[in-house]
């Protein structure tokens, strides 16, 4: 039997999809950073729409701009105080280090005090001194990672900005287009998409109110340990361990890497009970605290919190880490919407509605 040829047409239109699919992707390769802005602005807008939605419930009269600027600036105020919190007391410090360098210098070269102790002990002062021309041309070599940095950090703030100002445009302009596309759409579908919309907006506030709740509860316990070692800056490095927490994956490494090196300037039993303090407190909050608080916010199985972390982590990194709660909460929002529609039926089942009356009366049917 003879195969019919396969027409131009198709041929065609087959390429086609396949050169679309490629420019497609090629796009979002090369526009990845500003996807990932946006959708970085996108959780930012969600967590503070309810707060612009309640002031402009408060005063009546207020303009949504208006009331999306006074959100938005409380909210940058506050990220400025928190910032405020690390730089002044750095600064005073600072100050305070800058004069009694001499003296820390000449004590540790003659092995006293914590620093000198601490390089006696760990014969790191014979170390320099038998390796000064590689330290020399060491720090003469660190102009390139400094200026990678403040290219780094010049970067950082440039994304800052450009999420803030979509995130203000996503609360501003974002109803608006809602409703332009709902309005293609019937009623009731129209409906359904309010009603699923709202759960997926109330899953993405859980996590993140989840994620501050497990920060506060690092930076207090962790506040409590360096405070009974007698560490100085306890509440300073404290609060940088609480803000770094809220990075996944790296966060809390970064936090009890820069403690316990404080920790074991002060003193050495206090830096071995800072890291034995953070091994345990990590060990809980990844296996404990996080399935469990997230499980009750995002309303997810801790399992499911857990293992969806862990997949997102190995396949996308940190902004994987970062999304794969929210994301997984929201495709179970759907997959529930999408069961209670089909009647609680299993997916791909068909419905008494799609069988016909001949599959319904097959009771009565003679045998």
């Amino acid at each position: 039997m003879a195969t019919r040829p396969v027409p131009v047409r198709t041929i065609l239109a087959t390429i086609g999809l396949v050169l679309a699919a490629y420019v497609v992707l090629e796009l979002v390769v090369q526009a990845r950073r500003v996807l990932i802005w946006a959708v970085i602005a996108l959780f930012l807008a969600v967590s503070l729409h309810p707060a612009v939605e309640a002031l402009q419930r408060r005063v009546p009269r207020c303009r949504r701009s208006v009331a999306a600027l006074l959100v938005f600036l409380a909210a940058a105020a506050a990220v400025c105080a928190v910032v405020a919190l690390f730089v002044i007391p750095l600064a005073q410090e600072g100050s305070r280090f800058a004069g009694r360098l001499p003296a820390m210098i000449r004590d540790a070269q003659a092995g006293r005090g914590p620093v000198g102790n601490l390089l006696e002990r760990t014969h790191a002062l014979q170390y320099v001194q038998h390796h000064q021309a590689q330290i020399h041309a060491f720090a003469t070599g660190l102009s390139t990672p400094v200026a990678k940095f403040l290219r780094g950090a010049a970067s950082t703030t440039a994304g800052a900005l450009t999420i803030f100002v979509l995130a203000y445009l996503m609360v501003l302009e974002g109803p608006k287009a809602i409703d332009r596309c709902l309005a293609l759409v019937d009623e009731a579908p129209a409906a359904r998409i309010r009603r699923v919309g709202a759960a997926c907006a109330r899953t993405v506030n859980g996590y993140l109110t989840g994620n501050l709740l497990i920060s506060v509860i690092c930076g207090l316990l962790t506040y409590v340990v360096l405070l009974v070692s007698g560490v100085p800056f306890a509440g300073l490095l404290a609060l940088f361990v609480a803000v770094t927490d809220l990075i996944p994956l790296v966060g809390a490494t970064i936090g009890a890497v820069v403690a316990s090196a404080v920790a074991f300037v002060h003193s050495l039993p206090a830096g071995i009970g800072a890291i034995i303090f953070f091994i345990v407190y990590q060990q809980a909050e990844n296996h404990l605290l996080q399935p469990v608080i997230l499980s009750r916010t995002v309303k997810l199985n801790p399992l499911t919190v857990l293992l969806a972390t862990l997949v997102a982590a190995e396949v996308a990194g940190i902004l994987g880490a970062l999304l794969a709660i929210p994301v997984t909460g929201i495709i179970q929002v759907v997959l529930g919407d999408i069961w209670a529609h089909r009647g609680g039926r299993p997916l791909g089942l068909p419905t008494r509605a799609d069988n016909g009356p001949e599959e319904t009366d097959r009771s009565d049917a003679p045998g």
